[in-house]
């Protein structure tokens, strides 16, 4: 089983490369949706923060008909137009292969693309005051929900002994 984020036409580098970060740090595969409002070279990839992109493991895809042609699994849409939030999806079946889509930071997820997958449109519970939270916590937010209802798979639980080590706190 993988654990896929999905970004369709992300416009923000900034963005992107936190969700890259986030990614890194979860061991979840990256999915990219042309056209991208940024360039993917090593030079602006830096620059918008991405300082672990040895360990992220990304796909460029010129559009939703090539991806959903080489990816099949669960889609989960993240939507201002769901009506179910993550916690009421269950992400557990520890052989599916999930894709976490999200759609571009201006205007989301085509309605046309929503509309197939109207049973699997998810929403992060927020007030009036807003119309929707920044992508990248958005990301992030939900693929801890789905990683906290798998146990937090190959995800260490205390401080690695390759970074300050689970004992650091009680060091002088």
């Amino acid at each position: 089983m993988a654990l896929n984020v999905v970004l369709y036409h992300p416009e923000i580098p900034q963005n992107t490369g936190n969700i890259m970060r986030t990614c890194a740090g979860t061991g979840a595969v990256l999915h990219l949706i042309e056209p991208l409002g940024f360039k993917l070279d090593a030079k602006h990839l830096k620059r918008s923060g991405v300082n672990y992109l040895e360990h992220v493991q990304y796909k460029v895809y010129k559009s939703w008909d090539e991806f959903v042609e080489l990816n099949q699994g669960v889609y989960a849409m993240f939507t201002r137009y769901g009506d179910r939030s993550p916690d009421q999806f269950d992400f557990t079946n520890p052989e599916a292969e999930y894709y976490l889509v999200f759609g571009k930071e201006s205007t989301g997820i085509p309605k046309e693309i929503l509309r197939n997958y109207r049973e699997n449109c998810l929403r992060l519970p927020i007030n009036d005051k807003i119309r929707s939270l920044n992508l990248a916590n958005t990301v992030a937010v939900a693929l801890f929900e789905v990683l906290r209802q798998q146990g937090y798979p190959g995800l260490s639980r205390s401080e690695p002994e390759t970074l300050k080590g689970p004992s650091w706190l009680d060091e002088d």
